[in-house]
């Protein structure tokens, strides 16, 4: 299973953060991507930098051939089309990409993308859209569900379904 994480909180050529999250999900259904599943769009308050506009955030699974590092450049490719520009860690974006999970996969190889992405286990905007597409999803490092994760955080900040 193949999962990734969108996420948007400005405005930007693909139009308001709703919007460019819609427009990434077909993005992900085309080119050598097969999008199986999307969850419903989730509205959340910024995580890392606050006093930014909330976050439309949705995850969804694909299917791809393409290696971890390839759809990683695909990924980015895709943020720069919807006029992402790398400025401020966890800052303002108007398209934001993350591969979640590869297969199961786990790898901190510098070359590559670190899998699966090292904040899932401590996000609700996240684990709450993996829970809804694929709720027999196991973390690959903690070996737990996204149910048991969410469990285990303060229900506080979990957003709202749009």
């Amino acid at each position: 299973m193949i999962l990734v994480g969108l996420g948007a909180n400005i405005d930007g050529p693909w139009g308001n953060p709703a919007a460019a999250v819609r427009r990434a999900l077909k993005e992900l259904n085309r080119d050598g991507l097969h999008r199986v599943r999307a969850s419903r769009l989730l509205v959340t308050k910024a995580f890392g930098v606050t006093g930014q506009p909330d976050f439309v955030n949705a995850v969804a699974r694909i299917e791809t051939k393409l290696s971890p590092a390839d759809l990683m450049h695909r990924l980015h490719a895709i943020e720069a089309d919807a006029g992402r520009r790398r400025a401020e860690r966890w800052g303002p974006r108007t398209l934001d990409l993350d591969l979640l999970d590869y297969h199961g996969r786990i790898s901190n190889d510098p070359a590559g993308p670190k899998l699966p992405h090292p904040g899932i286990a401590e996000r609700l905007f996240v684990l709450r859209p993996i829970s809804e597409i694929a709720p027999g999803w196991v973390h690959p490092v903690l070996r737990k569900k996204a149910a048991t994760l969410i469990a285990t955080l303060t229900t506080g900040g979990a957003g709202d379904t749009i």
